[in-house]
């Protein structure tokens, strides 16, 4: 390993080839088909089934789809397919972009352009009950559990189950352990 105060021609040179390399593929982004992946990729990494992710590609396609004349900017596919594995995975930004080979800071502004797309069908999909007036729902919140302006609430755990025969990898969940997700509202 070479002293950082002494130059030297060897090291300088091979900076100079790295800084070249990186400068040609080390920002390239690929136009890969991520939906081309085998369907039991796209579930471990995405958490969706092919069907699934281009119907949510078609809803929010408009809204994340970047107006570029860059040959280097994602797709609205590879958009959404980074936002998903932050959302599949919960881990840091940085990770997601390692395993990507984007920056930190693109996948966050990925994460909140599709987050907001997302957010403009929250009323199609998120629906309150209508047959108790709101203000009544918050009135049992608070005289039951002491919650203020609470309107609803929902919790969910994995069971675990032994693999089924038949679409066994439906089951698996982020642990790689069988089960089923219950969520009570």
């Amino acid at each position: 390993m070479a002293c950082p105060f002494i130059d030297d021609p060897v090291d300088e040179e091979a900076a100079l080839i790295c800084r070249e390399l990186h400068l040609a593929f080390g920002f390239l982004h690929l136009h890969l088909d991520f939906l081309a992946y085998p369907q039991e990729f796209l579930f471990e990494r995405y958490r969706f089934s092919r069907q699934t992710i281009r119907y949510i590609h078609s809803l929010i396609h408009p809204y994340i789809t970047d107006i570029s004349h860059r040959g280097r900017a994602l797709t609205s596919e590879q958009m959404l397919c980074v936002a998903l594995r932050f959302f599949a995975n919960g881990t840091f930004l940085y990770k997601i972009g390692d395993a990507e080979n984007i920056s930190k800071a693109t996948v966050c502004r990925i994460v909140r352009k599709v987050c907001l797309a997302l957010k403009r069908f929250l009323h199609i999909f998120l629906v309150f009950p209508t047959h108790k007036p709101l203000r009544a729902i918050k009135e049992d919140f608070q005289r039951i559990a002491g919650f203020p302006n609470v309107v609803g609430c929902i919790n969910g755990t994995h069971i675990p189950i032994i693999a089924p025969s038949e679409n066994e990898a439906d089951f698996v969940n982020r642990r790689s352990i069988h089960s089923i997700n219950v969520q009570v509202h």
